[in-house]
């Protein structure tokens, strides 16, 4: 992690996901920092769909677990929360993914592949709602972020 305010969030999921859901790996707080931030990955599995430590963006190594009766309820899952940075979905069936295509709404979309390691000027990055501008960091509309845009009109 990159300082303490981060170890600090990680622990206090860690204590949500206990709660919320089956602890299947790690799960400890990160105590000694004398050595550095890091922090033991932690996966929570029955958790429920609504739950914070699923829904929120944690920025540190925890993954959670929530079961889907079918696709249609899996896409419903992931685009209930506030948040949109990137998703991933694997599958062989060409009609999920098309699917997905337009109905995963997430700024990253990776097919059968991990959804981490957006690489500038090869995979422009941004998200949706709280995960960002939609512009992408890399992207051609990127430095617009930093400007002004003014329109000025005189009659003459």
């Amino acid at each position: 992690m990159i300082d303490a305010d981060a170890v600090a969030k990680i622990n206090h999921y860690i204590d949500v996901g206990a709660r919320e859901g089956k602890t299947l790996l790690g799960g400890e707080n990160l105590e000694d920092t004398t050595n550095g931030y890091f922090f033991q990955p932690t996966i929570f599995g029955e958790v429920a769909a609504d739950a914070q430590v699923g829904r929120d963006e944690i920025f540190g190594p925890v993954l959670t677990l929530t079961r889907a009766s079918d696709f249609d309820e899996a896409l419903q899952i992931a685009n209930e929360t506030e948040y949109g940075l990137t998703g991933s979905l694997y599958s062989s069936d060409p009609t999920r993914l098309e699917r997905a295509e337009r109905e995963f709404h997430v700024g990253n979309l990776y097919f059968n592949r991990k959804c981490t390691g957006s690489m500038v000027s090869q995979n422009p990055f941004g998200g949706f709602g709280m995960s960002g501008t939609d512009s992408k960091a890399g992207g051609p509309d990127y430095m617009l972020l930093f400007t002004q845009a003014k329109s000025i009109t005189v009659k003459g």
